[in-house]
């Protein structure tokens, strides 16, 4: 091989790795439009589910791409800004009460507001402004996020806490009642079919909250830390493990359990929602939150019918109120053109009238600035958060907020 070359690896259809080309030794590309990068990212967004002992292996095996060289792209990118985190997901629904939250704000207040959700308080995640036309019920409600506090406190109570730090005038819980479709996998939903959708109804995910020991929690919080881009090794677990105070062997035992108790999500490269990389690529353009009203008693079903449908990154159960006309399903779709993400909700409409699914209220509020961040969940982080705030901790237990 050529002094200063390196080989390219792939693997071939029987697993084996294969040189396929030489390339020069140089800082390695980090642009989402990148072949390779572009290969590893269909897959490391949001295919790589459960607990992975070694997911990094996985995403070379699905993408076809050699582990090394997944290896190399995936800290490049991460390095560059171009993923804003690689971490392992959990399914926070199962393991903290939470909720999507619209805040009603004086509009001289939405910005602060904005950036105290997403400075100040680690238990609100997606924090967007959105807007829809003026005429719409609950087109007031500019201020978006999700919000989760760990077991045994209160939703609300945390609520009336922020609502007072930022001047809000209102605010409304909505928490997932189910899920039907939850895996942000914005490359591989480019150039989709106008109405691309699964064979069979997505599958429907409960919410009931799992009891965890205190050994689960000890391994829980060492794994969903966000990955630097040094730590992200052939043996990621293993540092893992040591600051989980636990040999390697238990700690994957404990993720296999968490993963069969259905608190796992999925190993994953986050891309940046809306704002451009480091390199000013755009990811998507819009973010449109949908909404629907169905009739009372068949939500699963239609929930079940969005699920199925590609173009959907989430879609829950969660009520509205009379707010915004009772509205009773949502989802969130993305993409680089307004119009088209309005041909798949066309499309999506169009499915559920065929299937005869009265829809007494549909609308959709369009996202501006957002920021993403995971939301914390563990029980010690709140204690400490409360302690530094000076606020009363017993008196943000759910036991004390009926």
């Amino acid at each position: 091989m050529p002094s200063g070359t390196q080989a390219v690896l792939r693997f071939g259809y029987n697993g084996r790795m294969s040189t396929l080309a030489s390339a020069p030794l140089s800082a390695p590309p980090a642009t989402i439009d990148d072949p390779t990068n572009a290969a590893i990212l269909r897959v490391s967004e949001d295919q790589i589910q459960g607990f992975q002992s070694n997911p990094l292996a996985a995403i070379a095996r699905q993408s076809g791409v050699s582990l090394p060289l997944v290896t190399q792209r995936i800290q490049a990118m991460l390095r560059a800004g171009t993923i804003r985190r690689v971490r392992q997901t959990l399914m926070a629904t199962n393991l903290a009460q939470g909720s999507l939250v619209a805040w009603q704000i004086p509009e001289e207040k939405l910005d602060a507001a904005f950036e105290f959700m997403v400075r100040d308080d680690p238990f609100s995640g997606h924090v967007v402004i959105r807007s829809t036309d003026a005429a719409t019920p609950g087109s007031h409600y500019r201020l978006w996020t999700t919000l989760k506090v760990p077991q045994g406190f209160s939703l609300a109570a945390h609520a009336d806490f922020l609502a007072a730090q930022v001047g809000a005038d209102h605010y409304r819980l909505m928490p997932a009642q189910r899920l039907f479709a939850l895996g942000v996998g914005h490359l591989r939903r480019r150039g989709l079919e106008i109405g691309s959708l699964a064979d069979v109804p997505a599958d429907v995910l409960d919410t009931q909250i799992v009891q965890l020991s205190a050994l689960d929690w000890q391994v829980l919080t060492a794994l969903k830390r966000e990955f630097e881009p040094e730590e992200l090794t052939a043996d990621l677990w293993r540092a893992r493990a040591d600051e989980a105070g636990v040999d390697l062997e238990t700690f994957l035992r404990v993720g296999q359990s968490l993963n069969e108790r259905g608190v796992i999500g999925r190993f994953s490269t986050f891309l940046e929602h809306v704002k451009p990389t480091a390199e000013g690529q755009r990811v998507t353009r819009y973010n449109g939150l949908f909404h629907w009203a169905v009739p009372p008693g068949r939500e699963i079903e239609a929930g079940r019918e969005v699920g199925r449908f590609h173009i959907m990154t989430h879609a829950y159960w969660r009520e509205g109120g009379p707010e915004f006309r009772d509205v009773n399903i949502m989802g969130v779709a993305h993409g680089l053109d307004k119009s088209v993400l309005l041909a798949h909700k066309a499309a999506i409409d169009a499915h559920l009238e065929k299937l005869g699914m009265p829809i007494a209220y549909t609308n959709v509020f369009w996202g501006g600035r957002s920021e993403i961040k995971p939301s914390e969940i563990s029980p010690l982080a709140y204690a400490e958060f409360c302690a530094e705030r000076g606020i009363d901790l017993d008196a943000m237990r759910a036991e004390n907020n009926p």
